[in-house]
């Protein structure tokens, strides 16, 4: 049994012990009980609705369901699934002391082309017997999505390789991101660096500073995820991949004037004589 929070132990190293290959570990979908499982799918579903609600109203919420919960198991389940409420909280914009602070810099910066501001978040996924997250990588003027990826932790490594995979497209002139651990650790930032890209960063608790790839979310989770209910995690990952396609190249947006994000983000640039 592979403990993602062993004192002593890294994954890598537990898989190394039981002879189990890493990335067949990370394919593996996280587990807590039925119970809980069912509890993380209404909470999922409710934060989608209303990122507002803290774990307080996510508790009355699920009391009025019928569900016999505690303030407690919330709280720690909203922890599991990565998630609070977007609302300020006292000291939440005080950055953490171990990393690098950043400014947020795209406050009243009007986009004019794609690659100049990219920005990543990550999501919990409800599935049947378990649960994954998904990172994603998206140009914020073309709402195109450059990378993604599945893992069973909320370790940095799946960020990294979405970063890896969303830099061979190109790169843009600003990079935001919220100031989860994934994001503010160094082997992150250290990699934008490199490129000369510029970091921005969320201000704590505040995920409408990254406001396209929450929309980004909310449509994967309706139009896909809470359709398809995927049973594994091979399905999840090939069902993911059919509706990124959709999402870039055949389903048209609304705010990008009905055209698609890959006919937006690959249109020839306009030259002015």
């Amino acid at each position: 049994m592979i403990d993602v929070n062993h004192p002593l132990l890294s994954v890598r190293r537990q898989c190394e012990l039981v002879g189990l290959n890493r990335a067949t570990f990370y394919r593996q979908p996280g587990s807590e009980t039925p119970l809980n499982l069912r509890l993380m799918w209404e909470i999922d579903e409710m934060y989608t609705r209303t990122p507002f609600y803290g774990y307080r109203r996510m508790t009355a919420c699920l009391k009025g369901q019928g569900y016999d919960v505690n303030r407690k198991r919330v709280a720690r389940l909203m922890g599991v699934m990565g998630i609070q409420a977007i609302y300020p909280h006292p000291r939440t914009s005080i950055a953490a002391v171990e990393h690098k602070k950043y400014p947020y810099l795209l406050r009243g910066l009007v986009m004019t082309h794609p690659n100049q501001v990219w920005s990543t978040d990550i999501t919990y996924v409800p599935m049947p017997t378990g649960f994954m997250y998904l990172v994603a990588v998206i140009d914020w003027f073309s709402r195109f999505v450059l990378a993604w990826q599945l893992s069973n932790t909320l370790d940095g490594l799946f960020c990294l390789e979405a970063l890896r995979l969303a830099l061979q497209q190109g790169q843009p002139e600003i990079f935001n991101t919220d100031q989860g651990v994934q994001f503010t650790a160094s082997a992150f930032t250290d990699a934008l660096e490199a490129s000369n890209i510029r970091v921005s960063m969320d201000g704590r608790g505040r995920a409408f500073d990254n406001i396209f790839i929450e929309r980004l979310w909310r449509s994967v989770k309706y139009e896909d995820i809470y359709i398809k209910d995927y049973p594994t995690v091979p399905a999840l990952e090939s069902g993911l991949s059919d509706y990124f396609y959709l999402y870039n190249y055949e389903r048209p947006h609304q705010s990008l004037a009905y055209r698609t994000p890959a006919a937006v983000h690959f249109a020839a640039p306009v030259v002015v004589d």
